[in-house]
């Protein structure tokens, strides 16, 4: 995936997604599930499913329950989610399945919603989590190599998919069973890499799909992004469009298991952003030509816990993906209200899409009509995958104006009743609540204590001949590890000069270099650039030289071919060079002795920690607030925002490190990195592929400054703690809590359409901008245009929703009036924004 981010996305490239379905089981004890080449057989009856991806481990669990009825409400059948090895075996044999990472709590939450389960066991899942969800001992066992025919890996992974099986049987889970499980996954995207691994590669898939068989499950395998999956394993599609993917087993059916709802964010990067328009469109155009299961990746997501901190490599804390449901929680609207739409008028549709005959009639340019019919009734869709170009068709004796690159969806054949590119839906603005003045927190601080003693002494952990990688030193236990030498330099060395400079050959994510206890420089990676040279000028004396260099990871490797062998830390080489005019000489320090200290003592001391806090070695002083001051830990306690909004805690001012609430981390973070200047745009057009460069917006702004604070984490009453890491400088004074409303609400509703406005629960309180006929603009700057209906709109909007939660009206002449002109070609809108 990280491989593809790069290139032009083409229509099938395949990254990672999930899908969220929603149904009721038959008698409980009778589920059958089965497939066939048109449809998921259930019970006897063939199914269209619309499914959505929730990761368990990154939404906290006291807000499954909702995530899951939001999920519900907006028309879907199934939850589908990763099953994360590292987080679930973070040492060998010794596993963790308790709180967040409650997998069978998971399944049976969406279970008691009504809803089947797709689960996505890998155990490989990309998904840019940290290395891709394999733990790191699994790499440091000898004469490793993952995903191939290797005894040591098939051992392991063996051993955890049939844990995980086994869970699930001994619950009842499968839908063999009456549980909700109707889907299960081995391996994930195989299919991108498996030409790098040879004949082998072909043996390891061969491989998996026996092991999995033999499980006997009682319901199908799916092999993600798996052309010519071995039988009896289902193959699926990922990508941003699925709808001219067809599966090289003729008898399976059409499934596609990651719509990319978004893109992720990298540190450094910009904010992508994909329209309810273009995300409607290829859903639409997947079920006009023939698929039967379709899974949005993102539904929702939430920060990742302190076990994996972020996504590797570079990802951000926030893996929001412009997901129908927000990293908070709240609607996303347009999006989610634009595809519940669909959604309901494709469920209307199940019987001939599952089991009508299909023709499809070419209606020039670009335009195609496809018909599902029965005995009993016909369904039809008209599909113009046009770039550019509306067109205006006549079909079965009706004329029909589809706009550019849009699905217009009749259900009976007769009449429209949606089409992917008319949004009735509000958009909602997001904003801080400023209603009550955040409190100033009082901040007290410490130094990363015994650094001068590393930096000065080379004290460390382990010593070692020549450079080691970091991941193999570290487990992974931690980002950071201290790489320490000594050099002995005389006058007569030949290196000596006036002008000497520390050259090092890093994969570090960020490097931080001392010599002899004074700070030289740092380098970060750039533009994913994370094989880099890092040269600064030194000062060095005669006698003993102490070196030290901090190797930062920002999260591991996830894809590609053999990833697991990349390099990590500081792989050399290590040279002090000395110019001397035109010459230049160098020593190279590389296989020198060098000393190691893993982590740093702070996280070691767990300075995060509410017990820490009574420790009578670990002193926080009170005096001087310093900012901008690198390797230090700064602490303040705080009064948790009043209601049941959604808590936020701005960053802003911040350098780089991690924060911690109530002793449970929130992540990393990164706000002093900014993305680039240029490259954004205040409106996307949805029309034409989308691609993750294309409708970015934010730039110049941080990656990420805002952090969701779940309440759970919270005390009501009584004082909470917010504890930093400050890496590399920065000002706690500027860090505020605050909370996270709907600010405003806006909507451009099509005539002959209903609109639902609504503030998520608080009052409507002004109409700042009503008007009907053919008005213009952006949200935040409507305009009247030149055509209008004759009652004030604004009149009529205030009187239907003012002091209301919500309201819905009818976009009609009928309502607002006649217009004054002709509003040409053009369907008449009610265009409206309202403030909450």
């Amino acid at each position: 995936k990280h491989n593809t981010k790069a290139m032009k996305m083409k229509q099938f490239n395949l990254l990672s997604l999930f899908l969220i379905l929603i149904t009721f089981f038959g008698s409980a004890n009778s589920t059958i599930v089965s497939h066939d080449e048109r449809a998921i057989t259930i019970d006897g009856q063939r199914r269209i499913l619309l499914s959505g991806s929730i990761h368990y481990p990154r939404s906290t669990s006291d807000m499954w329950p909702d995530l899951i009825s939001k999920a519900k409400d907006g028309g879907l059948d199934t939850i589908e989610t990763y099953v994360f090895w590292n987080a679930h075996e973070p040492s060998r044999r010794q596993y963790d399945f308790s709180g967040n990472l409650d997998l069978v709590r998971f399944i049976k939450t969406i279970q008691s919603a009504g809803l089947y389960s797709v689960l996505r066991i890998g155990p490989y899942v990309c998904a840019e989590w940290n290395y891709g969800g394999f733990p790191v001992w699994l790499h440091n066992m000898p004469n490793m190599k993952f995903r191939t025919i290797n005894p040591g890996f098939m051992n392991e992974m063996q051993n955890f998919t049939t844990k995980i099986v086994n869970m699930m049987k001994e619950e009842s889970l499968f839908a063999s069973q009456g549980g909700p499980i109707i889907l299960a996954q081995i391996e994930n995207e195989y299919g991108n890499v498996i030409s790098s691994y040879g004949a082998e590669g072909k043996a390891y898939i061969d491989w998996c799909a026996n092991m999995a068989n033999s499980l006997d499950i009682g319901v199908p395998w799916i092999m993600c992004q798996q052309p010519h999956a071995p039988q009896p394993m289902i193959e699926t599609c990922n990508g941003f469009y699925c709808d001219q993917y067809k599966p090289s087993n003729p008898s399976s059916p059409k499934m596609w298991t990651e719509n990319w709802t978004g893109w992720f964010k990298n540190w450094g990067g910009k904010h992508p952003y994909r329209t309810a328009e273009d995300l409607a469109f290829s859903v639409a155009r997947f079920f006009q030509t023939g698929g039967t299961f379709q899974n949005y990746y993102m539904v929702r997501f939430s920060y990742m816990q302190k076990y994996l901190v972020a996504g590797g490599p570079y990802i951000t804390t926030s893996y929001d993906y412009d997901a129908p449901l927000d990293e908070y929680g709240n609607l996303n609207q347009p999006k989610w209200g634009h595809l519940k739409q669909l959604h309901t008028l494709l469920k209307s549709m199940e019987k001939p899409l599952t089991y009508g005959n299909i023709s499809t009639i070419d209606l020039g340019n670009s335009v195609t009509a496809t018909v599902y019919s029965t005995n009993e009734k016909s369904s039809c869709f008209i599909g113009n995958v046009n770039a550019t170009a509306d067109a205006l068709v006549n079909f079965k004796g009706k004329d029909y104006n589809v706009p550019a690159w849009s699905v217009s969806v009749i259900p009976d054949c007769d009449k429209e009743a949606y089409n992917t590119a008319r949004v009735n839906t509000q958009t909602s603005i997001i904003t801080e609540d400023s209603c009550d003045e955040p409190e100033k927190l009082k901040w007290t601080w410490r130094p990363e204590f015994t650094t001068q003693k590393t930096i000065l002494k080379g004290s460390g952990d382990l010593i070692a001949k020549g450079l080691v990688d970091q991941k193999d030193v570290t487990n992974d236990a931690s980002d950071y590890l201290w790489y320490m030498t000594r050099v002995h330099l005389d006058k007569k060395d030949p290196i000596w000069s006036r002008n000497m400079s520390l050259r090092v050959h890093s994969n570090a994510h960020v490097l931080h270099a001392y010599v002899n206890g004074k700070y030289v420089g740092n380098q970060i990676v750039r533009d994913n650039k994370f094989d880099y040279r890092f040269e600064k000028k030194v000062n060095l004396v005669h006698g003993t030289n102490h070196l030290a260099l901090l190797s930062v990871s920002v999260g591991l490797q996830n894809y590609g071919p053999f990833f697991e062998s990349g390099p990590t830390g500081i792989n050399g080489p290590v040279k002090l060079v000395g110019y001397k005019g035109d010459e230049t000489v160098e020593k190279d320090l590389s296989k020198h002795q060098w000393d190691y200290k893993i982590g740093l003592n702070g996280f070691n001391n767990k300075l995060f920690s509410l017990k820490s806090a009574n420790h009578h070695q670990l002193k926080w002083s009170t005096e001087k607030l310093p900012a901008d001051r690198m390797l230090s830990w700064y602490k303040a306690n705080f009064k948790a925002p009043l209601g049941k909004d959604p808590v936020i805690v701005d960053l802003n001012g911040l350098g780089k490190g991690e924060v911690w609430i109530n002793g449970q981390s929130i992540g990393r973070y990164w706000p002093s990195f900014n993305s680039s200047e240029d490259g954004c745009t205040e409106e996307c057009d949805y029309r034409g592929e989308y691609g993750s460069d294309k409708c970015a917006f934010m730039c110049g702004k941080p990656t990420q400054r805002w952090y969701h604070v779940p309440r759970s984490f919270l005390n009501d009453k009584g004082h909470n703690t917010i504890t930093l890491f400050e890496e590399m400088g920065g000002d706690p004074s500027m860090v505020k809590f605050k909370t996270v409303v709907t600010g405003r609400v806006c909507a451009k509703a099509h005539e002959h359409n209903k609109v639902e406005l609504s503030c998520n629960n608080r009052p409507i309180s002004a109409v700042k901008f009503a008007s009907f006929g053919n008005p213009s603009g952006l949200c935040g700057s409507f305009a009247a245009g030149t055509c209008e209906g004759a009652k004030d709109a604004a009149k009529i909007v205030a009187k239907e929703c003012v002091g209301k939660l919500n309201c819905t009206m009818n976009v009609s002449s009928h309502k607002f009036g006649s217009t004054n002109l002709d509003c040409g070609d053009s369907p008449k809108r009610l265009f409206v924004e309202l403030e909450c």
